[in-house]
């Protein structure tokens, strides 16, 4: 790694430094820091990850292969699987593989998840044999159906299921059953590099690793550079595209390389669409973001799909010059025949060597082969006055192959290997990781600390021209605080009033959680009450009441009972509802009361005055007119009661009905006993009046009348109190005159004592900034330097009330307590 200048050793010390001083203002704290954080990390750390990212299939592996010109990962089409793949830098002579293994829950999980997306519905235990064999049959069966293992997405599960199956009975040994098992490369006894990764690489031994950590000797990789290649975004296994994302996410990812497929797919596929959204949300990469529009041969040969890939550049990515169109497949085996001649047909016999051989000792042709005579006849690539290139039909592929290399040799190996883009990624890949990428971390940190050294430079400069401002004599002093008493008054009148109106209002609004207790409360008793009320009503005792009322008569109607029965509900109801409301009154002006005394306002009069300037016998006195008020209001909501609703007697109503029932059972004899064997009728004829207009009255009408109660009573004695309070101020001044000199003195010592604090941590910023931009102009960012605060700096004076206003800090109206 290229260790930072001197000049930076210490920056996470002086960084964090700053932060502290931040945190120390109070106005300040709520800023948000973690972008500093971020930056910091970044540019302080000892690694640079960098994601490669994309679809399956998209060519992520085959174009690390090619930056790095090894063959360390597996890249076949079509196949997908959950292993991340880390690849860090090492010295030539200690080159080395760490493997560590998914537990056989996991593969387990993997095995069910394929077998139910294929639609097989006899999944047992993997372990078994039998079971086994017969998964692996009707994978096949499957591929052949579709017509290879590449054809649809149902053939590509297929092929993963085998390789997850196979690998698993391969690797059984090395399989813990819950844990990730992880082995170094000598326990395969393999003594390379070469070997581990020849191992890794194979498709069935990959589909059960977890996590493949290579290091080896490349420049690339150097100066902490670590490569990362993840699952398929869209991969067969859901959790396995959830790695993707959550590595991009992760605040250790530093840059990402986002390889894209619309050069061989024509359009976006919606999980690249969300991949790239999700990007440029992640603060922790920024700009810092390549584009690779892999297998971009496939355009040379379709003219509309190269037109759609010029489109889709020009309308999504205008804002970016991280655009880069490679073959990986190209680039890499182009660079991996350089080294190779006619001795071993170019490679066919060595770094083809595995793909070349085939069953029953036929030749296979290799997917470079085919795609190399494909770029040599119709890629349009190749100057026909340099590269005289015929490919005959007489001949196979692979004596096509042999026989244009032996004919053209080097050059045509260089053009190709410059057609295939490669080059040109990894000589600005290269750039960026040794040239740009220090400065670039060091410039964002410096944009995301230059907030924050404005912020603390004003607050600074703000606090300390405002203490400096003060009187340092205890009489200039006196002076200047009897000079604001009159306008402190008027603050504490006006903070008064609209404290009031504010809780007032949150009566009003439904706000006030111990008010809407209370009411609630009152909505119950009536309730509960007229429950009561009408369960032991008896119509016994309104028989005898009604008949002592006419000496004359021995007997009584309906009508009576009804009437002795309306006056007696309406009676009781109007006990609970005037208790309630007293209850009501008396625990809000408490909550009014208690608010108040914790308010600053009311400290303040302590003050200027030595008491609260009658407040609080003003409340208690207007607790009594209040509550009063809503007593009369209660008596005449119950009033109302006696009265039978407007609808009772409406023709088509239960209640009518129920009248009539009620009078034709009552109509059968003139004695008491007939009136009381109609109780239970009675009783649901008045429940029937009653509980409508209960119900009116607590849930609608009487709210809105304790509402309208309090802001026409609460609202005028605020107005009334704010201004008796400044018409106290001959008191307040004789008050204050008693106190001042010792008031005017303790202040001074204050103010001298907070300039010191304010001076010793604009020694500490400046300080702290002053080697964080020794450490960035040692980066070269001359532009990029950090505000320090010198003696000279003016705010003017209205910036800085403005900016006390704004941040909280001594405000000239405040008292001398608040400074």
């Amino acid at each position: 790694m290229v260790a930072l200048p001197p000049q930076c050793q210490n920056l996470k010390e002086q960084v964090e430094l700053l932060l502290q001083l931040l945190q120390q203002e109070p106005a300040l704290r709520s800023h948000d820091i973690t972008p500093v954080q971020t930056s910091l990390g970044k540019a302080i750390s000892p690694k640079f990850e960098i994601v490669f990212a994309g679809a399956f299939s998209a060519g992520k592996s085959m174009l690390i292969n090619a930056l790095l010109e090894r063959e360390l990962l597996y890249s076949a089409e079509g196949h997908a699987t959950g292993t991340e793949c880390k690849i860090e830098y090492a010295q030539p002579n200690q080159e080395r593989v760490v493997l560590t293994f998914l537990s056989e829950a996991e593969i387990r999980e993997q095995a069910v998840f394929l077998c139910q997306q294929l639609g097989f519905t006899n999944i047992t235990n993997i372990n078994q044999k039998e079971v086994i064999y017969q998964l692996s049959s009707d994978c096949f069966s499957i591929i052949k159906q579709e017509g290879g293992e590449s054809k649809s997405e149902r053939a590509k599960q297929a092929k993963a299921l085998i390789l997850l199956l196979e690998g698993y009975v391969t690797n059984r040994q090395h399989i813990h059953t819950v844990n990730h098992a992880t082995y170094s490369m000598e326990q395969f006894n393999f003594t390379n590099l070469k070997e581990a990764a020849s191992y890794a690489r194979r498709g069935s031994n990959s589909a059960v690793l977890k996590r493949i950590e290579y290091y080896c000797h490349h420049s690339l990789l150097e100066d902490g550079n670590v490569v990362i290649d993840t699952p398929g975004i869209d991969a067969p296994v859901e959790k396995d595209a959830q790695l993707t994302y959550a590595k991009i996410q992760h605040p250790d990812t530093s840059a990402v390389v986002c390889v894209l497929k619309p050069a061989s797919a024509g359009d976006m596929t919606k999980e690249e669409t969300e991949l790239l959204e999700l990007m440029r949300k992640n603060a922790g990469i920024r700009d810092r973001v390549f584009y690779v529009f892999n297998r971009i041969d496939e355009t040379w040969y379709n003219t509309q799909l190269r037109q759609r890939l010029d489109d889709l550049i020009n309308q999504q990515f205008r804002d970016t010059t991280r655009i880069y169109k490679t073959s990986g497949l190209l680039g890499f085996y182009g660079s991996q025949i350089k080294n190779t001649n006619g001795g071993d047909r170019f490679g066919l016999d060595s770094v083809f060597a595995e793909s070349v051989k085939g069953e029953d000792g036929k030749e296979e042709t290799p997917q470079f082969v085919n795609e190399f005579l494909r770029y040599c006849a119709n890629s349009g690539k190749l100057s026909s006055s340099k590269f005289r290139i015929s490919v005959n039909s007489y001949e196979t592929a692979n004596e096509n192959y042999v026989r244009i290399f032996a004919e053209q040799g080097t050059p045509l190996i260089n053009q190709l290997i410059q057609d295939s883009g490669i080059e040109e990624f990894r000589t600005a890949i290269t750039r960026y990781l040794t040239e740009e990428k220090r400065p670039q971390l060091f410039k964002n940190l410096a944009d995301d600390l230059e907030d924050i050294c404005i912020l603390l430079k004003k607050s600074y400069q703000v606090v300390k021209r405002d203490l400096e401002s003060q009187p340092n004599e205890i009489e200039a002093m006196k002076a200047q605080e009897l000079q604001r008493l009159n306008q402190q008054l008027q603050q504490v009148g006006n903070e008064f009033r609209q404290h009031i109106a504010e809780e007032i209002n949150r009566v009003v609004t439904n706000g006030c959680e111990s008010f809407e207790t209370d009411f609630q409360q009152l909505q119950l008793l009536m309730i509960r009450r007229l429950d009561e009320l009408l369960y032991t009503f008896s119509v016994a005792d309104a028989y005898r009441r009604a008949t002592l009322s006419h000496p004359r008569n021995a007997t009584a109607p309906l009508i009576a009972i009804l009437v002795e029965a309306l006056y007696y509900l309406a009676n009781q109801l109007e006990d609970v509802l005037v208790e309630s409301c007293q209850t009501i009154v008396a625990n809000l002006f408490q909550h009014l009361i208690e608010r108040i005394h914790k308010s600053e306002y009311h400290r303040q009069l302590y003050r200027l005055l030595g008491n609260d300037g009658g407040i609080e016998q003003e409340l208690k006195l207007l607790e009594k007119v209040v509550s009063q008020a809503l007593v009369n209001e209660a008596r005449v909501e119950c009033d109302r009661f006696v009265r039978e609703s407007p609808r009772f007697y409406d023709e088509g109503t239960f209640s009518i009905y129920q009248f009539r029932q009620t009078l034709q059972q009552t109509s059968q004899g003139y004695d008491c006993e007939s009136m009381v064997e109609a109780e239970p009728a009675i009783k649901q004829l008045l429940k029937l009046d009653f509980e409508p207009k209960v119900l009116q009255t607590i849930r609608k009408t009487f709210r809105q009348t304790i509402n309208q109660t309090l802001k026409t009573n609460l609202l005028p004695m605020a107005d009334k109190q704010a201004d008796e309070i400044l018409q106290q101020y001959s008191q307040a001044r004789a008050y204050l005159e008693k106190t001042l000199a010792q008031e005017a003195e303790e202040k001074i010592i204050s103010n001298r004592q907070l300039l010191n604090t304010v001076e010793q941590k604009i020694s500490a910023y400046n300080q702290a900034v002053n080697a964080i931009n020794a450490c960035f102009q040692a980066m070269g960012l001359y532009e990029h330097l950090l505000p320090v605060i010198g003696e000279s700096d003016v705010i003017a004076s209205d910036e800085i009330s403005e900016e006390v206003s704004d941040n909280g800090f001594v405000d000239s109206s405040e008292s001398l307590y608040v400074v």
